[in-house]
């Protein structure tokens, strides 16, 4: 019959000695496995030995072999004790391989973070990143949030920051788009309705490039910035484009810039880089977002 719990808790250290010199078949190896003496060894064997009122073990000048008895108990121990070595170590694993939490805007997420986490899967498999998408201010360490990307003033921008990039405009469509001799005539405007942010609006971008008077087909509102980029690459008119945000939309010709960027009107918003973690997993991270931020990225 099994024995008890109690009676199983005074065997630990001898079964461990016995199975490391089975393993080893040694007790001097045994026992430089264990950092213990071999004398130590010897004791937890016999200490095994007259508990269970077996001989486990034939010591010979040089060698040693397993007894019937020993060669049962050695092979249901060893095979106990390397279960729990693997799942002690699968969970250190786990607890040392934290998960690195950013968080950044919708927008940010979908236009400027997901083109690119391919690469940083490919460069740090190792690295576990978990991204929460969402428009409010996050409090990192209320939230247990490791990094956030925000976009705000200079002035706004919390101390120890990093600045990633900074705002630039430009209207941008599908290159299928056909335009004519004034840029917005007869067009259908995306735009971004966020009374907070007007220099996002279309009023403010054409009074400031004198074309004020322009007669566009219609204005097209939607309340998510990743919204009005896709509904641009679809063809369905024309955007402002956060040209930082849709680089890789430009680079592969899915967007035109249909003049130069420039900083908006009004603003010096950039995009900054909060960290709450100073763990290497998130160090990485970091380090990884700061270089895709550089403009050859």
């Amino acid at each position: 019959m099994p024995v008890s719990l109690l009676s199983l808790s005074s065997l630990m250290d001898p079964l461990r000695g016995f199975v490391a010199v089975g393993r080893r078949m040694s007790i001097t190896r045994a026992a430089e496995d264990l950092c213990l003496t071999q004398s130590a060894i010897s004791r937890q064997v016999h200490a095994l030995e007259s508990r269970l009122g077996v001989k486990l073990l034939v010591r010979g000048h040089r060698s040693i072999t397993l007894t019937a008895e020993g060669e049962r108990l050695f092979r249901t121990a060893d095979a106990a004790l390397q279960q729990l070595q693997e799942a002690v170590g699968a969970i250190g694993d786990e607890a040392r391989r934290r998960i690195v939490t950013l968080s950044a805007s919708i927008g940010v997420t979908g236009l400027w973070l997901l083109p690119r986490l391919g690469q940083f899967q490919s460069a740090h498999p190792d690295i576990e990143l978990r991204i929460a998408a969402q428009n409010r201010l996050t409090d990192l360490a209320r939230e247990d949030v490791d990094l956030a990307i925000r976009y705000c003033s200079r002035s706004a921008a919390p101390e120890g920051a990093l600045h990633l990039f900074d705002e630039a405009i430009a209207p941008v469509a599908h290159p299928s788009l056909r335009m004519g001799e004034n840029l917005v005539d007869d067009q259908v405007l995306l735009e971004f309705d966020d009374p907070a942010r007007p220099w996002l609006h279309w009023d403010t971008w054409l009074k400031t490039h004198a074309m004020a008077h322009g007669r566009p087909r219609s204005i097209l509102r939607f309340n998510q910035y990743d919204q009005v980029a896709y509904s641009a690459m679809a063809g369905q008119g024309i955007a402002l484009g956060r040209v930082p945000l849709l680089g890789t939309m430009l680079a592969e010709g899915q967007l035109v810039a249909l003049a130069p960027a420039e900083a908006p009107h009004g603003s010096d918003h950039g995009y900054w880089l909060l960290s709450e973690d100073t763990g290497d997993d998130a160090r990485t991270v970091v380090d990884w977002l700061v270089a895709q931020a550089r403009p050859s990225a």
